[in-house]
Order: structure tokens, then sequence, then C-alpha cells
């Protein structure tokens, strides 16, 4: 690891966090055309790195989060605020219980970086497509209900697994539910702040704890930073996207890479 690298790796975080074309294949990626090896250190910076993109999400979306925080206090359901606030909290519970009991089985995904990345584009690229195919898709979030947020919140474990980006598989679940692209985004972002947020404090208690930690801090700090400013610029730049534009050149382009990724991965010795 150096300086650069971690510069590089901050980038790539920062885009690939929100656009969806899952941010954990391009890390995988990335660190195989590196050829950084898989091992605590290596690990250890991921992980860290990403909380980078949990700050800027935070700040593009500070506003809303601090009107849900006060609205929560409110009698249950009794405004849109403190409806859209439980209901984000309904759509947490899934994704908690499943990152707690699957802690071990996700930091065994890690072992084959292009095949684990190759599935994860491929598989994004079928939701994504799938998701665009639907019809009606008019609903916002004043029409939500509880079950539009429990089944949204069932999209975001499975994006614990090899299969898609954590916003690619929301943003469908949203879809799957009529909910338009933007209206889609926008919930599946403001869902996953608490538990992108409980997720990267327990992970970098963990792996502060590491003898390693302290070595690469310098290049965890510069990755961080790196990810946190393209991480919002790349935000801001989807939401409007997503106002006037389809999903279908994120899948296409998934497609491709994950078609590319799993080639390499038997085809090149």
């Amino acid at each position: 690891m150096n300086i650069i690298y971690a510069i590089l790796f901050g980038i790539v975080q920062g885009l690939t966090e929100f656009i969806p074309v899952s941010s954990t294949a391009h890390l995988l990626i990335t660190q195989k055309l590196l050829g950084i090896a898989s091992g605590d250190a290596t690990f250890s910076f991921l992980v860290l790195v990403q909380l980078g993109t949990i700050l800027s999400l935070i700040l593009f979306f500070w506003k809303d989060l601090l009107e849900l925080a006060i609205a929560f206090f409110a009698r249950p359901f009794s405004s849109e605020k403190n409806k859209l606030a439980w209901y984000i909290i309904i759509a947490t519970i899934p994704a908690l219980l499943a990152g707690y009991a699957l802690k071990d089985v996700i930091e065994h995904l890690f072992k084959t970086p292009l095949l684990e990345a190759g599935i994860r584009l491929c598989a994004a690229a079928i939701l994504l497509a799938s998701a665009e195919r639907l019809d009606k898709q008019t609903r916002t979030i004043k029409d939500m209900t509880w079950l539009d947020a429990l089944f949204i919140g069932f999209f975001q474990v499975i994006a614990v697994f090899p299969g898609a980006s954590r916003s690619g598989t929301t943003i469908s679940g949203g879809m799957f539910r009529g909910l338009d692209r933007y209206e889609a985004a926008r919930f599946a972002f403001l869902m996953s702040v608490p538990i992108l947020t409980a997720a990267g404090i327990f992970e970098a208690r963990s792996v502060i704890q590491m003898n390693n930690t302290w070595d690469i801090l310098p290049y965890i700090l510069i990755g961080f930073i790196s990810a946190a400013i393209v991480g919002w610029v790349s935000l801001k730049w989807l939401m409007e996207y997503l106002h006037r534009h389809s999903l279908y050149v994120f899948a296409a382009y998934c497609a491709l890479a994950g078609t590319i990724s799993l080639a390499a991965q038997f085809l090149v010795k």
C-alpha cells in the first residue's frame, strides 16, 4: 500500500458506493489489478475507507436526517415525516439481524476477488434491468406503507451476499413496489444511513483492535478523505441523473464488467 493506491481506492469507493454498480466488486477488481494480496491489513483498509462514503451520505442528507430525527419523537405515524422515520426503522431491522448473524460468512466472501466481483456485477445487471422493465413506477415516498418498507428492507439483506450493490438492490426493491426511480433512490439512501453507520462503527471497532491498523493509518486517512469527497459528488450526480434517465446504462455496464471479471477468473492464469 502507498499514497497513490490509497487515493485510487478512495476514488473507486466514492464513485461506486452510491452509483448502482457494486462498490465491493470494484474494490475487489482494483485490489486484483494493483496486485494487493488479501489479508487482515487489506480488509482493515477497505472497511475503514468505506466510512468516508458514509460521512458523505450523512452530509448530503443532513437536513432530511435532522427532520426525521426530530419527527421520530412525535406520536407514531402522526405525520409524513414521522411515518418515514418509522418506515426507515422497519426497513433496517432485517439487515441488522442478517448482518449480525452472518458476519463470519460475509468476511469469507473476500477470498477470490475476481470471481466474487463477477458474480456481484452480473447479478446486479439482471436486477437493475428487471426493475426498469416494470410499469407504473409512479409512486412517491408519501404513498409508502409499512409493507413497502419491509419489502425494501429485505432487498437490503440481499446486498450482503455476492449478488448486487446495496444501492442497486434497494433502489430496485423500491421500484418493484412501484416507486419511481428518484423516490426509490431517496428512500434507499435514507434507509441505508442507520445500517451503514452501525456496521461501519462495529467493523471499525474490530479492525482498530488489529495490530496492523496503526501501521496503515496514514493511508486509511487518505483513502477516507478521497472516498468522502468523491462520494458526495457522485451521489449528487446520481440523484439528478435519476430524474430523467433509466437504469439500463448501469445494467449494461454491470453485465459487461461482470463478464470480463468472470472470464479473467477462469481463463487468465
